[in-house]
């Protein structure tokens, strides 16, 4: 086992990210390690957004990783092998989830997980990733203006052992990182296009242009987003290049 081989708990912390950063200035940690606490003043999401979680309801955690065999221009690879294994980790007590490109991970239209991957890069290799994951598992009150957050809780209203979910996160996170590691970017690729929230389905969305009709086909290697419109022309989105509207 790579992912949960060593893990340091902090009671409260700013954010998960930053500490492993500062920890990783000072000391390199064993591959795998994950920090996890029960409450972040300050948790970081995408583009800047903060992740609201009640203190000691779910699962906040860091990953540190060395994937040196990835390249750069596929460090893309990382989010979508951390994803599918969340994924399988909310499949042992959910029938179905899926993954809102880039990273959030969806159980119908309510988000119930999101990433955030730093990487540092030298000489033209990813020297260490930090792969922040919030889960919610136990909250049943939300409080933040987040139009639509979920937990395993208020799905299945049952409460769960926060230590016995963390295991099972490392093991599910884990086998996909091994995968990746042995060369298979076929299958990660593969799998995480099937498991896209809206795949194939015509949702109206929000660019620079404005609202419009469309349908997710496909992801690049490098990450960028493939959505077809109406007239059948494919347009590639980064990340914060495109908005998906209820």
């Amino acid at each position: 086992m790579i992912i949960g081989s060593n893990f340091i708990f902090c009671e409260n912390l700013s954010s998960t990210n930053t500490y492993s950063a500062n920890r990783l200035r000072i000391e390199t940690l064993p591959e795998g390690t994950i920090i996890y606490t029960n409450f972040q003043s300050a948790g970081k999401g995408q583009m800047g957004n903060q992740w609201e979680s009640e203190d000691g309801s779910n699962l906040l955690i860091s990953i540190v990783l060395y994937p040196r065999v990835v390249d750069p221009e596929e460090q893309f690879l990382i989010s979508m092998a951390l994803s599918l294994g969340i994924c399988d980790f909310l499949k042992r007590y959910l029938p179905d989830c899926k993954i809102k490109w880039p990273n959030d991970i969806y159980v119908d239209d309510g988000k119930i997980a999101g990433i955030l991957i730093e990487n540092s890069i030298m000489n033209n290799k990813i020297e260490s990733c930090i792969a922040g994951i919030g889960l919610n598992i136990n909250q049943v009150k939300f409080l933040s203006d987040a139009p639509n957050p979920v937990s395993l809780s208020l799905l299945t209203g049952r409460t769960y052992d926060l230590g016995v979910c963390l295991n099972q996160l490392s093991e599910d996170t884990d086998r996909k990182y091994r995968q990746l590691l042995s060369g298979d970017r076929y299958t990660i690729r593969s799998e995480y296009i099937s498991s896209l929230y809206r795949l194939n389905k015509w949702s109206d969305f929000k660019d620079i242009n404005g609202v419009f009709s469309g349908r997710l086909i496909s992801v690049t290697q490098t990450g960028l987003l493939q959505v077809e419109n109406r007239k059948g022309e494919v347009v590639e989105y980064m990340f914060n290049e495109l908005k998906f509207i209820p």
